[in-house]
């Protein structure tokens, strides 16, 4: 059949108008593509590299900051009122999704969303006895996110210092009074301390001036009551007002700081057993990316983060401490 160069001119026009349609259509839908506000809640500056790694992780995930996602992150170091503020601020400005790390942010999180439809991803935060989650398979409600495995920390601190100081057998662990993790801790680290013949003396505070006057009173006794100080999981010992306290005291008497690294201006922890915070951010970008595509926050389970081991060499040295090869060996980092 022939076609007439009328009804082939025909054609012609309607299959430009279809690729001219197909083009302004294609346009239309990512000139709409959705742009998520997610607001992140950093309770701790200690822990703020977390946000960091969420956000290098979400990037490969393909959330470009400024062009598909805009976070909005907000910095407080252990201040309830102003987490409840930062939150509050949040869930006006009707964000997508909350990332929220340390613990006791996250609850105050679970608490302030309950009731709205703004799912919640925690990271470094304890849920035993914590009610944070039903459970690690099935979290529920509007939450999910990265544990901190905070009583198998605090047991391989506990053994790490026995390793290190054979002869200890007085351990002072300093915390922060009525915080919500540190029953769950102490319950593990009392038989092991038993078995082994050491005294844990438990030093809660609320704050560093209240360390101090505890560290004064001691320092005036012909017997100071403490081998070594080992922190537990909690926020106020890494604080930099306490820690600087308890550091001066150390340094003075000769004896440990550990439990977490810290090394500010001369005065330096032995070692830390932790979490790497900048990959725990990143591990929970993954959680967070399955929220945004659509799955319940409740229903995806709960991941926990790997300890990571950090030896400070040099501080040991300094303490005159006979440091054994089979802890440098296990160490995923040495500072020397």
């Amino acid at each position: 059949m022939i076609l007439s160069k009328q009804v082939r001119f025909g054609r012609r026009i309607l299959l430009v108008t279809l690729l001219v349609a197909a083009v302004f259509l294609n346009g239309c839908v990512r000139k709409t593509e959705k742009v998520y506000r997610v607001g992140i809640l950093c309770g701790l500056n200690y822990a703020v590299s977390t946000a960091d790694g969420f956000k290098a992780k979400m990037r490969e995930l393909g959330y470009i900051e400024g062009k598909n996602i805009i976070y909005d992150l907000q910095k407080t170091d252990f201040d309830v009122n102003a987490y409840r503020k930062a939150l509050k601020k949040f869930i006006t400005e009707k964000a997508d999704l909350i990332f929220v790390f340390p613990t006791e942010a996250s609850q105050e999180a679970k608490a302030a969303t309950r009731g709205t439809n703004i799912p919640v991803v925690f990271a470094i935060a304890n849920i035993e006895g914590t009610g944070l989650v039903k459970s690690v398979r099935e979290p529920g409600g509007n939450i999910t996110g990265v544990r901190y495995p905070g009583p198998d920390i605090a047991l391989r601190r506990f053994e790490i210092m026995r390793e290190l100081m054979p002869q200890v057998r007085r351990i002072w662990i300093p915390y922060q009074r009525g915080y919500p993790i540190i029953a769950s801790q102490l319950e593990v680290l009392y038989p092991e301390a038993s078995a082994a013949g050491i005294i844990l003396e438990e030093a809660p505070a609320d704050n560093a001036a209240e360390l101090r006057s505890l560290l004064d009173a001691r320092d005036k006794s012909s017997d100071i009551g403490m081998d070594a100080i080992l922190f537990l999981a909690e926020p106020l010992a890494v604080t930099p007002d306490a820690f600087a306290v308890m550091c001066k005291f150390a340094y003075e008497h000769k004896i440990p700081i550990a439990g977490a690294l810290i090394m500010q201006g001369d005065c330096e922890s032995v070692f830390g057993v932790h979490v790497n915070n900048f990959n725990v951010g990143r591990q929970a970008a993954p959680l967070a990316d399955k929220i945004l595509r659509g799955t319940p926050a409740g229903t995806i389970p709960v991941v926990t983060a790997e300890s990571y081991f950090q030896f400070n060499y040099k501080a040991a040295q300094r303490l005159g401490l006979k440091v054994p090869g089979s802890l440098l060996g296990i160490a995923d980092e040495i500072i020397r």
